[in-house]
């Protein structure tokens, strides 16, 4: 299915299937860099950048914004002993974030998760300005992370394939983006890394790899969702459920500021 996404096309069948794909899943392009029909490959489609200006953010400095457009699915606080709730299920935050070491760092603060359906822009962004100093490439599967899979699925989340970004906060602590692969491709690009999916195992990157808030962290082809690990001691996350977008705040009161509440 890789190769197929990737496969070079003819313009007309690549309109073709941008066309079908547009309809089926209500896709706006109006925001979309380039028009339809320059894109060669259903790969360079779905990955499509935004024109300049596109998702401006007017959180204030230090804010968490979310790294996706896409539903904010769930928040809420990292239990003591390193459990999260998210849609009825209990997740371990050594699972998503891949070390049982590191993960102790992350209890007793905050997590979030975006979800991103096929209509979505699959571009995730930096949530926070910082370092990138490790990165863990996780084996797993590529199960639908969509209603069906959530039902049927045990830890949906922490079986799928994942990359897991440490980014060392500016003012002190730590946050994880998780970028969790689903079904056909999964495969993850990240800014640091050269190579079209990321390797497997554990990077540290000498010298950190340095990241503003909002600059573009990683892509998903053929993708999925994004879980957010904050350390205790920062704002807690409090922004209601639903549609969000890259760059919207992640915390009650600067949401009310930012819409004119």
């Amino acid at each position: 299915m890789g190769r197929l996404a990737e496969l070079d096309l003819p313009p007309l069948v690549a309109r073709a299937v941008v066309g079908l794909y547009t309809g089926a899943y209500r896709v706006d392009l109006s925001e979309a860099e380039a028009p339809a029909v320059a894109y060669p490959s259903f790969d360079a489609f779905f990955t499509r950048p935004l024109r300049p200006g596109a998702r401006p953010c007017h959180a204030p400095p230090g804010a968490v914004v979310s790294p996706a457009d896409g539903r904010l699915d769930a928040l809420g606080r990292i239990a003591q002993a390193g459990l999260v709730p998210v849609k009825g299920r209990e997740y371990r935050v050594a699972e998503l974030c891949g070390d049982e070491v590191a993960a102790e760092r992350y209890h007793g603060g905050e997590l979030a998760v975006v979800y991103l359906s096929p209509r979505d822009y699959h571009r995730v962004h930096a949530p926070v300005g910082g370092r990138v100093r490790v990165v863990r490439s996780l084996p797993g599967d590529f199960y639908p992370v969509n209603a069906i899979g959530e039902r049927h699925v045990p830890r949906l989340l922490a079986r799928n394939r994942r990359v897991a970004a440490v980014i060392e906060l500016e003012g002190g602590g730590e946050l994880t983006l998780v970028m969790v692969a689903a079904m056909i491709v999964g495969r993850i690009t990240l800014a640091p890394f050269a190579e079209r999916d990321v390797p497997l195992g554990e990077h540290r990157l000498e010298p950190p790899f340095a990241l503003e808030r909002g600059a573009e962290l990683g892509v998903f082809h053929l993708g999925s969702t994004v879980v957010l690990l904050q350390t205790p001691g920062a704002a807690p996350l409090v922004r209601a459920l639903g549609p969000i977008r890259v760059g919207d705040p992640l915390t009650e009161s600067v949401a009310r500021q930012a819409d004119g509440g």
